[in-house]
């Protein structure tokens, strides 16, 4: 490596209290509303006195077939806009089957005989095609059209997922869940060949825009294929034009010529009710502001380490690739279960592991100053794992080294985010400093040195090879764009011990990003999961810190805890200074990162660790101690370094490192 190049509402039955939380009526139907909350209740009173027969109340998940006054808190029943004329469905995409919402038998006086499109003609319908309904997944915001019992009575698997409807794009955790849920059946059912149902209101953008997420996710297909795909099954496909765009946004696609279909004639506003009144738009339950998105995406002027990476997933989804990571790390889940973070942590360096260095052969590199993050790489998604063993969904793009091959599946990374500053603002930036596992092959036996190599030539030089492609053929290739990533991507460099002085002197100070030490990797050293004693760090003394869990007590009395054997205790007399005028209550229940300040006898808080749950352990907290006591200076490690170089071990390693750089350069 050369040093020199650039561093770098949910139910109709819910109460009066539920219902004005969740629609704040006007005050006259306020009056209407508890009038009938206390005439039900008095009747409820009255059956009590009578007997159980005479008046039973529904679960909250049970129907009642109601009249068009009294289902809704007398709201007036209305079919969705342009639902009579809409299509029932389209034809299967794999095992999907788009379609307009079914309304149970309620809206029958709306509905002519031929027209009604219920749960009992969705099932004759596959029946008479020969096909088995095992799953319907409903994208509408509302419990108005029918109930899941009418489903789950007959075995069917009903799922909700709420997306709003109107000019609101399904927002990515809904998307990240209905994928999963897709996925989950499929495997499940593989054998049985069931069918899923998708449905909203009328079956075509927030339909369509699942099923394309969920193509584009499942199969190697780029954005204009998979809606096309959608158009040919679902006519005319998806006809707001934002749903299209938001996907091309988020697979990171150019559209060469994004033409988006005509609103169709059954859903233009100039359809009439049977009173020759303009229905209301889709899903609004009798009110536009019953329900705010799950997700909005706010844009970030000012980007820090704290903010939160990537997108929600399922909670089982999260505990499968827990699972994923034990296995590709080669471990068996203690008694704690499979929630720990297994990623390598290093040791803070001491006079006594600082002689590791002439006893092991070590590379070096520079320590950022950013946030932890292990990266799991599949066929649907990357995610980034958090210290706190979290995953979030991020779209990014990692072929293999065989193009043909397609992308990687279940490779792990172990790196850092950092924020670069650049002439033209601040910039994220992944550094990836190891690899855990290729292609579902675990290589945490294999020696540094050979994982260092195949993360370069299996993962980043097919990376850059294929981003150099695309950007010099500019607009000849506009289907994707490695500038509309979340972050670059970048591997870490390692040098040879003999070049730490210019790392500390030239390197690090021209970095474009924070550094607070260096790191000492053992070249033949295997991937050790969590606490690493061969695994070293280097802190600027001023730098050495733990990080406490602070906690104000009573009378405003400090409290500091780091954890032993996974509870908290307490250090006691510890006391912390903070900077600034910040209010102290306010971070009670932190994480705070502190170093030492020997003249005041105190800790002193470096920052708030937004990326922790957890202390350090007292175990740690011992190693930094006794780093600090031994304050090993830049002085004194340089002083240690030069004369470990000179070790027959390393003459000979660096002699011959040096010809294959010469050899490589020569290539070149």
């Amino acid at each position: 490596m050369d040093l020199n190049a650039s561093p770098l509402p949910e139910d109709d039955e819910q109460s009066y209290e539920e219902y004005v939380d969740d629609a704040q009526p006007s005050e006259s139907v306020q009056t209407m509303l508890r009038e009938r909350e206390e005439r039900r209740r008095r009747l409820k009173r009255e059956n009590r006195d009578e007997g159980p027969k005479q008046f039973s109340e529904p679960s909250r998940n049970d129907y009642m077939h109601q009249n068009r006054t009294s289902r809704g808190y007398g709201r007036v029943r209305q079919l969705p806009q342009g639902w009579l004329d809409c299509p029932s469905h389209g034809q299967p995409i794999g095992y999907m089957i788009p379609s307009k919402v079914p309304l149970d038998e309620s809206y029958n006086d709306l509905v002519a005989p031929g027209k009604r499109y219920s749960s009992k003609q969705v099932i004759n319908s596959l029946r008479r095609n020969q096909r088995e309904l095992g799953l319907v997944i409903d994208l509408t915001n509302t419990t108005r059209y029918y109930s899941p019992s009418e489903w789950t009575k007959l075995g069917i698997k009903h799922i909700k997922i709420r997306c709003k409807g109107r000019d609101a794009v399904p927002d990515n955790e809904s998307v990240n869940s209905f994928v999963y849920e897709v996925m989950q059946f499929l495997s499940r059912h593989k054998h049985s060949k069931k069918y899923i149902l998708v449905h909203c209101t009328h079956g075509h953008n927030r339909t369509g825009f699942m099923i394309i997420n969920f193509l584009m996710r499942s199969q190697p297909m780029h954005v204009a294929e998979a809606v096309n795909v959608f158009a040919q099954k679902r006519p005319p496909g998806i006809y707001k034009q934002d749903y299209i765009e938001a996907l091309y946004t988020f697979y990171h696609e150019s559209p060469e010529n994004l033409i988006c279909p005509p609103t169709p004639e059954w859903k233009r506003p100039s359809d009439l009710d049977l009173n020759g009144e303009a229905m209301p738009d889709e899903d609004d339950d009798g009110n536009t502001d019953a329900h705010a998105p799950l997700h909005e995406h706010v844009e970030n002027t000012l980007i820090t380490n704290d903010d939160v990476l990537g997108d929600p997933i399922p909670y089982d989804q999260q505990d499968a690739m827990r699972h994923i990571c034990y296995q590709l790390f080669d471990l068996t889940p203690s008694g704690r279960g499979n929630a720990q973070f297994p990623g390598s942590h290093p040791v803070s360096l001491n006079r006594e592991n600082l002689q590791l260095l002439r006893q092991r052969y070590y590379y070096a590199t520079w320590k950022a100053d950013g946030t932890r993050y292990m990266m799991l790489i599949t066929t649907h998604g990357c995610y980034l794992i958090d210290r706190n063993f979290t995953f979030r969904r991020i779209q990014m793009r990692f072929p293999m080294k065989n193009i043909n091959e397609g992308f990687h599946n279940l490779t792990l990374l172990d790196g850092e985010m950092v924020i670069d500053k650049i002439p033209s603002g601040l910039k994220r930036r992944y550094l990836i400093y190891d690899l855990v596992a290729l292609s579902s092959r675990s290589v945490v036996k294999l020696p540094f040195s050979e994982r260092w190599k195949l993360l370069e030539e299996e993962v980043i030089r097919p990376r850059n090879h294929e981003r150099k492609q695309f950007e010099s053929e500019g607009k000849c290739n506009p289907i994707y764009r490695y500038d509309m990533e979340p972050f670059a991507v970048r591997q870490k460099g390692f040098w040879l011990l003999s070049t730490v002085n210019k790392l500390l002197k030239d390197f690090i100070p021209n970095l474009c990003h924070e550094a607070d030490g260096l790191i000492f990797q053992g070249w033949d050293d295997p991937y050790v999961p969590r606490t690493h004693e061969g695994l070293l760090k280097w802190k600027y003394p001023q730098m050495n810190s733990v990080d406490f869990l602070f906690e104000v007590g009573s009378e405003n009395r400090q409290l500091l805890f780091l954890y032993e054997r996974g509870k908290k205790k307490l250090m006691d007399g510890a006391q912390i200074v903070f900077r600034g005028d910040e209010d102290i209550s306010s971070l009670s229940g932190k994480i705070v990162e502190c170093c030492w300040d020997a003249d005041a006898d105190s800790w002193v808080c470096m920052r708030v660790r937004v990326d922790k749950s957890t202390p350090n352990d007292i175990n740690t907290y011992r190693k930094v101690m006794r780093s600090i006591k031994d304050n090993i200076t830049e002085e004194v490690l340089l002083s240690e370094i030069a004369e470990t170089v000179r070790l027959p071990m390393y003459a000979d390693r660096i002699a011959v490192a040096e010809a294959q750089r010469l050899h490589q350069h020569r290539r070149r």
